[in-house]
Parts: structure tokens; C-alpha cells; sequence
């Protein structure tokens, strides 16, 4: 229309043009006749190029109709819709907005509606994998506009209509309607404005395709008794529902859901409420009418379209919980643990929180593929099968220690998430740190003797996410996102370790009583709604004065989620005989030239107010714990019952998000501390002198001889956690130290330090029966941890047990492994034994039916010291059916993490960057776990140089992973330049014994 419209304008100018020469020049009659004629010939002309104009004109609109049509179904293949006729926004001109305003071109939906409530009606159709739908928003107007901006991403969008009232009966015109591709919305012009503080409608028919990925509206498939069926399913978070439904896909935009799915009969449908109503038509379709949600984000609503059964519990308080799988694993009992622990949870919560959960029933739905371990969808669940199944003849005790986990994680969203929704991104950490930290204080109510929040909870998150968060990469745990693509950066370890690290930090601080009050005033105060992290903090605060403590916690806190990082506090005693230490604080990153690179980032104010828990103790007493608060860079601090015999110990059990150093001399008392009698100091200082001594090392803080000098006490270790703490420092240096020369100085100082426990303990001598007795916990997690160490690093005894093992499995067909070392025996196995073992293998993780098995099975092939057999596995993984699509990224990371399939993996990587790219890359965390599992161990220049070579040319993609494995290798050159020598040259005169 606009191309039309310039042309007519044209046309009437030349017109004009020609009558004003004419009306000014006198006639005679000669002139008349001469001039008559010039006008014939005059009109004849503008007749002739009118025709001509028309016709290009014509020709032209036709053109741009085919170009528009082509583009469309460009478009519509990347994630657009444009219909014919429809106009594209870059044709509106500035003249037909509102005061030049164009508001479809903002990163974020205007704030001029608020939709209210949505009926979704769709049609799913299995056979080609399509459905069409039609939605009536109704929404009310905030600010006058003429414009309704929503979301769209990959619908053919068909017939629009807006009402000025929710009865359908005000039908207002539409000036034109448009799809704005790098915003995924979808523009309707209206010819009047909406007023502010009325109601309106309106309804959009679309289609679209069911996605062959993860996101958005997907399908899945299984095979039951030798026959594929196929399931459809939604995960929307954090920005796909609109690729199932026009929406507003902010979480701001909270609203109520009443959905209705019609489909096969052979086929069932979920979503987050139950069935009210379902009606048959005649051609043996069924339509599926559910209840009214309650206020919701678009990112939990759900639905799926399958043909599942189900497992049923009923809570105390009515609450129906079903477990939906594949018949076959209903059959089996795969589901019934995470069903029986989900029904103890939510009454857990409730009890926990003082508030209720709020929908009428909870389905879990096990799908055989999914981009997440989980996703909590309010009322329907949805969980990859290798979270929520459970085989207790094959499963390991690490196994299900991590499946209840998850699912612990998912029912706290009902609360932290669901019931209470973070205003935007930058603050996800409200949900996702709340529910990695109820994954400890929920698995801890399930399983008291497993003591996960005071000792796991220590190893797997704490020391974990500071390994990340001392990079000088890192950023704040709240940080600002602009737009769409920004979001999927706020999805990592930081928002979730992290997160859970700080709220565990408060709550000490604070208290269980005024921790939990405040928790519940939070979630009285903002269910149904959404809150701020200020919100959070304000409840805290007054949760604090009612106890009588004054304590400004959004100040304390700013500190911590504001500021990247975290700080390395440093307690020396002082020479002075009036029993003071000085205590100073500073930002701790592996890579201190990067504050002298980056001065305009470190010379930042990086400072926290630290809650330091102080005791002083000798050989066999420990005083009781002090807490001093640090605000200042150096403060001194008197000390009581302190000599020079007495050592100190900072950060008691660590609840405290930092890392502790100390002169010299008190070190050589820890140590010597923990040679004589370990048991003074408690399970959780112990792993955490570990963790921090290593790092600090690494960092350059500390001789490279300390770390190595702590862990000689571990022989007399009977805890497992101070085992683990070493395990995962000592693979970090592993790694690091594989391919130099004097390697073997460092692996047999290791089996030195590992050898006498592990003759100690032995194997395990039964087979599990099944009951996985808390009781057991720790001394199977022991040995494991210490059999894993032995077979690692090359223990002999090891070997020869492991490869027993592995033939009498393959001679008499009957798997007698203890299930919670398999995974070691099948790696060690692999890597020491032939082809043919491989073969056998990779045979038993195509036969078995157990989902636990099938994953350690896949990861033993990773083993190999084979490479034709590594690149075959690479090739198979991406370019079959036969490993599950969320497991590929997982083979090229053990492959990488198999010194002799490093190179490989990283040329694999490289060489399919694009394949991988393009699938996983809208998947949160997948590119990011995939760049640092296949780089983190990269250690040489000419490595490096083939990064910074390779991010050049692939256009800029998770460039925040990139720069993090940039920083990570050249660390691991640096500390090998510094430090390799000094290192080696310690263990060449390390003493025996």
C-alpha cells in the first residue's frame, strides 16, 4: 500500500503541474486551435504514461507480494509469521505512530496494557505434527494507545479482532498489522486509541508446526514392545511460550489460563489444572476443558498431549499427585520413589513455609527427552526420565542422592517460582537460589542421617560456584538484562549455586525462627504477584527487628548480589603480646594481573560487610565461635585465649560465602593440627581448609607445598566429605598435570596418600539390596570416593579388581558389580581392557532398559584410550538416534576430559560448532556446560591461540562462555609457567611416610 500510495501522489503533482501552465497564458484564436490540439496530445500523454505508471506500479506491487511472500516463509522457518497483504513494520511510516513512537522496537513490551485472563483453545494434531489455536486475551489499558504489542515467535498468525469490551460486541478497526522479527512480537495498529482503566479483547487464530527440539511446543518419542509412540510437550520457560500461543511472555505480565486441548482419542492431555469438562466429537476426537488457573507467568503455564499412564498418591490435605511415564515404567515401578517423596515434600513445604500449596492437584511427567534436568511448570512438572526414574537393582546410591534432589528443587518452585515470581530476569537467583537451597534443607528432611546442608551442600555448591565466581569474567548474581537473548546468560551456576550459597549465609546469620518468618511474610505478602529482591531483604529486615537485631539487610546484602565476586580475608596474628589479629579483605581472582589489566574494574570499591565466625583452639580444646563483623579492608580485632601455640580458625563450618587465609606459621598448626588429632576441628572445617588451601595456591596466595603438605593427613581421615574436598581439588591439578613429563612424581604421590585407606576399606563385599539405608551413607560414599581415587590415579590392586569384575560379567552374563562403584569399574574397565569390551558395552547400553544404567554406560565408552573408538562414539552421538539428544553434549565432555580424547574433542567441537550451535544453542546452560567441558583443561599456547582463532570466526555466540574459557586457559598456562617447577621440585623431596 505505501509504494501505491507514493505513486498516486506523484501522479496528482504532475497533474496539477500541467493545469497551472495553462490557466496564465492569453488565448487568440490561432492559439486556441494550436493550443486545443496540444491539449489532446497533452491528455493523450498523460493518459498514456497514467497507463504506464499503473502498470509498473502493478508489476511492482505483484513483485514485492511474491518477495513478501517469500520472506515470510523465510521467516516463518526462523521463528516469524507474515501473511500476504499483511504489512511488514519497516513500511509504517513515523507519521502513522503515536507521537513518532514506535514501541514494538523496545526490548521489552510496552507497559500500556496488562492482560487479565486468556482462553486457549487449541487443536493438536499428531499424525503430521501440527495444531492450530485460537486465544481471546482479555486485557485492560494502563495508558491511552493505539497499538497491542504481544509476543509471537514461529506462529502463522491468521484472523485478528479486538473488541472494546470483554462481551465481543465492539468490534474496533484495525489499521494494519505487522510482525517485528528481532522483538518477536507482533504489532496490531488499531484507527482509535484504547482509554486507560477500560477492558478489551481480543482473538487471534494461528498455527503452527510441533517443534522437533526442546523448546517452545516439541515432540518426543519412545518405543514401547517394539513400536514407537510419540508424546508432545511444552517448556516455555524463559521466553518460548510464545511459540506455542501469542502472548505476553514477560513475567511481569501475570494473568489467569483457561486452556482446552483437542486432539485424538487414542491420545490423553495434561496441563496445569485438572479436567473440568471433556467432550467427544463424532470423528473420535476428544477436547479436554481445564480448570481456571490461578494469577500465573506465561513461562509455567503447560501442556501435553500423550498416551502415558499413571501412578496416584493423595496428601492428607486432598492434594492429588500423579506420576505420568511410559506404561512400561509405570508397570515396572520406575516412578514410585519420586512419588512417595513428593507427596512427604509437600507437606514439608507447607509446614516449612506456613503456606499452603495452592493448586488442587500435581502431576509429575516423565518425558523421554527435555533441555533440563526439570522444569516446574505450576501443577504439572515435567522432568527428563533419567531424574525420576529409579531401579534400586541398578541404581547407585549417587543416583538416586541426585534424583531427589531434583525433584526436591522442583516442588520448591511451587512456592519460590510459581506462587512467587522475580519482576524480571536479573533476578532469578529469588527462585532458582531458593531452590538449590532447598534441595539440601528438603533432602536433609527426607534423609537426616544423609546431612546434606552441613556437609554436601559444602562441596557441591559452595566450592563448586567459587571456582566460577573467581574468575575475573564473572559478573553480579543481579544483573541487568536488556533484552530476549540476554536472558539465557542469567541462567547459570552463579544465579543457582551462588544464590543458595548467599541465602545459606543469611540464614545463619539470621537465625532459623526470623529466617523462616521472614520467608513467610515474603510469600503472604507476594503470592499471586511478583517481587524484587528488595522485597525480599525488607521482610528479612523486619523479621530481624522483631527479635530485637538491628540489622539493614538490604544494605549487608547489596554488598554480595550487587558485586561480582567474593573476597579472600586474610587473619594474621600480630607480634604484639596484646592478643589482637589483624583481619583484611580482599577480592579474591585466580588471575591477579587482572587487576592490574583491568584497573577500571578492581580498582572498583569491592568491598563486603563479611560475618567472620572466629575460634581459637591446640591439640585438644576449641573455644567457642566469635562472630566479627569485617566492613573495612583492615581492621584489627582483640582475640581471647591466644598464644603462640594456639592456632585460629575462620568461617566456622563455612556458612560463610569466602575464602579464609592466614600467615604462615598458623597454617603449619592446622596442619599439624590435622596430623595429630583431626576430629578438634569439625567435618566441615576440614573440607573447607582443603578446598580453600588448594585454591589459594592456585591463585598464587600460598606456597604450591601447603596443599600438597594438608592432604598427607587423609589417611587418617574416616570422614567422607574431607575425601571428597581433596578428590575434586586433586582432579583439578590432575588435569591440569597429565601430559608433563614428571607427571608420575605427582600420581604417585597421590597413591601414596590414598594407598593405606584404601586396603583399609576394600570393596564393596554384597551386592545393594536395594533399600539404600541411610545408616550405610557414609561409609559406602567413603569407599567409593576412595576405590574412584585409587583406579584414577593407577593403584594396581585397583585395576585387577575392576577388570575381574568386567570379565565375569562378559563370561557369565550376570552384572554382579555393586551398583554404587559400577561406574568406575565400566571406565577403568574400558580404558585398560580391548575392543571387544568396548563392543560388549556399548551392546548393554543399547539392551538396557534402566535409564540410570544406560547413562554410566554411555560414559564408560568415553574412557577408551582408543581414538578410532573415542571419533566414533563423537560421530554416533550427534549424527544418530542413538544417544539421547540431551546426552551428546555430555559425551563430548568426558571425551574431553579423557587425556588422550582431549584433542580430539576440542577438533570435534570446533569442526560441529555450527550443528551444536544450532541446536542446543537456545538451550539454557547447554553451550555454556558444552565450552567449558570441552576447554576447561586446555593448557597450552597453541591451544589457546586455536580459540581465540575459533571465536573470531564463529559470529560472536556465547560470548560470555568464551571469554570464561579464555580466562580459564590461559590461568591454567600461567600457573604452569609459575608454578610447575616449584611444584615438582616439593614432591621430588617430599619426605616419606
Amino acid at each position: 500500500m505505501g509504494f501505491e500510495d507514493m505513486n498516486m501522489r506523484n501522479g496528482r503533482a504532475l497533474s496539477d503541474q500541467w493545469a497551472d501552465s495553462v490557466v496564465v497564458r492569453p488565448r487568440t484564436t490561432e492559439q486556441h486551435i494550436t493550443l486545443h490540439k496540444r491539449l489532446v496530445l497533452g491528455f493523450a500523454i498523460s493518459i498514456l504514461t497514467l497507463i504506464i505508471v499503473t502498470v509498473i506500479a502493478i508489476t511492482l506491487s505483484v513483485s514485492f507480494e511474491r518477495c513478501a511472500a517469500e520472506s515470510s516463509g523465510t521467516l516463518a522457518g526462523n521463528g516469524s509469521s507474515n501473511k500476504s497483504g499483511q504489512s511488514r513494520d519497516r513500511n509504517i511510516s513515523l507519521r502513522e505512530s503515536e507521537d513518532g513512537q514506535q514501541p514494538w522496537r523496545h526490548l521489552r513490551l510496552p507497559a500500556t496494557l496488562r492482560p487479565r485472563h486468556y482462553d486457549l483453545r487449541l487443536s493438536v494434531y499428531m499424525d503430521n505434527f501440527t495444531f492450530s489455536g485460537e486465544v481471546n486475551i482479555e486485557f485492560e489499558c494502563v495508558n491511552s494507545t493505539k497499538f497491542i504489542v504481544m509476543h509471537t515467535d514461529r506462529l502463522e498468525v491468521n484472523k485478528v479482532q479486538v473488541y472494546s469490551d470483554s462481551k465481543k460486541t465492539g468490534v474496533m478497526r484495525i489499521h494494519r498489522r505487522f510482525y517485528h522479527q528481532p522483538n518477536q512480537v507482533y504489532v496490531i495498529a488499531l484507527h482509535r486509541e484504547m482509554k486507560p482503566l477500560r477492558t478489551y479483547k481480543i482473538n487471534i487464530t494461528f498455527e503452527a508446526q510441533i517443534e522437533n527440539e526442546l523448546l517452545g511446543f516439541f515432540r518426543s518419542s519412545y518405543m514401547l514392545y517394539g513400536e514407537r509412540r510419540y508424546l508432545a510437550v511444552t517448556q516455555f520457560s524463559p521466553t518460548h511460550a510464545r511459540k506455542a500461543f501469542p502472548c505476553f511472555d514477560e513475567p511481569i505480565y501475570k494473568a489467569t489460563f483457561r486452556v482446552s486441548l483437542r486432539h485424538d482419542s487414542s491420545y490423553q492431555s495434561l496441563s496445569n489444572m485438572p479436567v473440568e469438562a471433556s467432550t467427544s466429537d463424532v470423528d473420535g476426537w476428544v477436547t479436554n476443558h481445564f480448570s481456571r488457573t490461578p494469577r500465573m507467568s506465561t513461562y509455567y503455564l503447560a501442556w501435553a498431549v500423550c498416551n502415558f499412564t499413571y501412578r496416584e498418591a493423595v496428601t492428607d490435605n486432598g492434594v492429588v499427585i500423579r506420576l505420568y511415564a511410559r506404561p512400561d515404567a509405570i508397570q515396572s515401578g520406575s516412578g514410585d520413589y519420586a512419588l512417595h517423596i513428593t507427596k512427604r515434600l509437600l507437606q514439608f513445604y507447607k509446614d516449612y513455609f506456613q503456606v499452603k500449596y495452592s493448586l488442587p492437584k500435581l502431576d509429575l511427567l516423565a518425558v523421554p527427552k527435555h533441555p533440563y534436568a526439570a522444569m516446574e511448570n505450576w501443577g504439572l512438572s515435567v522432568f527428563v526420565e533419567q531424574k525420576i526414574f529409579l531401579d534400586p537393582d541398578v541404581s547407585s546410591f549417587s543416583y538416586q542422592m541426585e534424583l531427589t534432589m531434583v525433584v526436591v528443587h522442583e516442588i520448591c518452585h511451587q512456592w519460590f517460582g510459581d506462587l512467587v515470581t522475580p519482576i524480571w530476569w536479573e533476578d532469578v537467583w529469588l527462585k532458582e537460589g531458593f531452590a538449590h537451597f532447598f534441595e539440601y534443607i528438603g533432602t536433609d528432611f527426607l534423609f537426616p542421617k544423609w546431612n546434606m546442608e552441613k556437609q554436601r551442600f559444602l562441596t557441591d555448591v559452595l566450592h563448586e560456584v567459587m571456582l566460577l565466581d573467581g574468575l575475573a569474567n564473572s559478573h553480579p548474581i543481579s544483573q541487568l538484562v536488556f533484552k530476549a537473548t540476554d536472558i539465557d546468560r542469567v541462567f547459570d551456576w552463579i544465579a543457582y549455586k551462588k544464590g543458595a550459597a548467599l541465602i545459606r549465609m543469611l540464614a545463619n546469620v539470621m537465625g532459623q525462627q526470623a529466617f523462616q518468618r521472614g520467608l513467610n511474610d515474603y510469600l503472604v505478602t507476594y503470592m499471586y504477584r511478583n517481587a524484587a529482591r528488595d522485597d525480599l531483604w525488607n521482610k528479612f529486615s523486619e523479621a530481624m527487628q522483631r527479635e530485637g537485631k538491628d540489622i539493614n539487610i538490604t544494605e549487608v546484602m547489596d554488598r554480595w548480589t550487587l558485586q561480582m565476586g567474593y573476597p579472600v580475608v586474610t587473619i594474621s596474628k600480630n607480634d604484639s603480646l596484646d592478643n589482637t589479629v589483624t583481619i583484611s579483605q580482599e577480592h579474591f581472582v585466580y588471575d591477579t594481573d587482572a587487576k592490574i589489566q583491568n584497573p577500571e574494574l578492581f580498582n572498583k570499591s569491592f568491598q563486603w560487610q563479611i560475618p567472620l565466625t572466629l575460634t581459637v583452639g591446640n591439640s585438644s580444646h576449641i573455644s567457642t565461635e566469635n562472630t566479627i563483623w569485617v566492613s573495612n579492608r583492615t581492621e584489627t580485632h582483640r582475640v581471647d585465649h591466644m598464644d603462640g601455640e594456639t592456632w585460629l580458625l575462620g568461617n566456622i563450618n563455612q556458612t560463610g560465602y569466602f575464602r579464609v587465609n592466614y600467615d604462615l606459621h598458623n597454617w603449619r598448626l592446622l596442619i599439624q593440627q590435622l596430623m595429630t588429632n583431626p576430629t578438634i576441628i569439625s567435618v566441615g572445617n576440614r573440607a573447607g581448609l582443603i578446598d580453600d588451601v588448594f585454591n589459594l595456591a592456585r591463585a598464587g596466595y600460598l606456597p604450591q607445598n601447603i596443599p600438597l603438605q594438608i592432604i598427607s593427613y587423609l589417611s587418617q581421615e574416616s570422614e567422607f566429605l574431607p575425601w571428597h574436598a581433596a578428590s575434586r581439588a586433586l582432579y583439578q591439578l590432575d588435569k591440569l598435570l597429565d601430559r608433563t613429563e614428571d607427571y608420575s612424581l605427582f600420581s604417585d604421590y597421590v597413591l601414596k596418600q590414598v594407598s593405606p585407606k584404601y586396603h583399609r576399606m576394600g570393596w564393596p563385599t554384597t551386592f545393594s539390596d536395594g533399600s539404600f539405608m541411610q545408616a550405610a551413607y557414609q561409609s559406602q560414599e567413603l569407599q567409593r570416593e576412595v576405590i574412584m581415587l585409587a583406579c584414577s590415579f593407577g593403584n594396581k590392586h585397583c585395576h585387577r579388581q575392576a577388570v575381574s569384575l568386567i570379565s565375569d560379567w562378559i563370561s557369565s552374563n550376570k552384572n554382579r558389580i555393586p551398583p554404587n562403584v559400577r561406574d568406575i569399574v565400566y571406565c577403568t574397565g574400558v580404558s585398560l581392557m580391548d575392543e571387544d569390551v568396548w563392543e560388549f558395552i556399548w551392546m548393554k547400553f543399547h539392551s538396557t532398559t534402566a535409564v540410570s544404567e544406560k547413562k554410566i554406560l554411555l560414559e564408560a565408552l568415553t574412557c577408551s584410550d582408543n581414538i578410532y573408538l573415542l571419533n566414533r562414539l563423537l560421530n554416533l552421538s550427534l549424527s544418530s538416534d542413538m544417544v539421547p539428544d540431551q546426552d551428546v553434549i555430555d559425551v563430548i565432555i568426558h571425551v574431553a576430559r579423557n587425556p588422550l580424547g582431549r584433542h580430539l574433542a576440542w577438533r570435534y567441537f570446533r569442526e560441529k560448532w555450527e550443528i551444536l550451535n544450532s541446536r542446543y544453542g537456545e538451550a539454557l546452560f547447554m553451550n555454556s556446560k558444552l565450552i567449558s567441558g570441552v576447554t576447561e583443561f586446555l593448557n597450552t599456547e597453541t591451544e589457546l591461540n586455536e580459540l581465540k582463532e575459533f571465536i573470531l570466526t564463529c559470529g560472536g555466540a556465547a560470548a560470555p562462555a568464551f571469554a570464561r574459557a579464555l580466562e580459564i586457559i590461559q590461568a591454567n598456562i600461567k600457573w604452569l609457567t609459575l608454578f610447575e617447577h616449584q611444584f615438582y621440585q616439593w614432591l621430588r623431596k617430599a619426605p616419606d611416610g
